[in-house]
């Protein structure tokens, strides 16, 4: 594989691991650990000792509902229930993650999350665009609507053509006159 191929898998595979939490685009620290090729444990005792990089709109710990709603959400656990709530990162803590490491693949995967998640924001973004884009056809269909209803109308009545009284064939004289 060449580094272009190998990077771009890199994204893909970065920005599987994204979540939205708390209405933000995450990644676990779990998923940020194997990244950086990092037993997970180790990479949180790296976060802890430089807890003052990381501000509440960097990184912020899952309470029990929200693990239980993710666990639900991925019907099998692939994290097997650690003992500790996870972290969740969001862009700007990931990249400070990848500078507490400081490790030369820290350092080289930090540039594909940061890329993963521009890609995401720009999913987002062409989503927004088609959803304004069917919002406006719904609108000029919706005008229409009783236009064609009147033209079905129409062909409906051209359809129910009256019924002619048929005249017997031959010779018929009233008599009765």
């Amino acid at each position: 594989m060449t580094e272009s191929t190998v990077a771009a898998t890199s994204v893909e595979r970065i920005a599987e691991s994204i979540l939205v939490l708390r209405g933000q685009r995450v990644i676990l620290d779990r998923a940020l650990a194997e990244i950086f090729e990092v037993p997970t444990k180790r990479f949180n005792e790296a976060i802890k000792r430089n807890l003052e990089r990381f501000p509440a709109d960097f990184m912020f710990q899952l309470t029990d509902p929200e693990v239980t709603n993710l666990r639900s959400q991925i019907a099998t656990s692939s994290w097997g229930g650690g003992r500790y709530l996870p972290f969740a990162f969001t862009e700007h803590g990931a990249i400070q993650a990848a500078n507490v490491l400081t490790s030369p693949r820290a350092v080289m995967m930090g540039i594909h999350v940061v890329r993963a998640f521009v890609k995401m924001r720009e999913l987002l973004t062409s989503n927004k665009e088609l959803e304004r884009r069917f919002i406006e056809l719904e609108r000029r269909v919706s005008a229409h609507d009783e236009t064609i209803v009147d033209i079905l109308n129409a062909i409906r009545k051209l359809m129910n053509l009256p019924v002619l009284q048929s005249k017997p064939i031959g010779f018929t004289a009233k008599l009765d006159d």
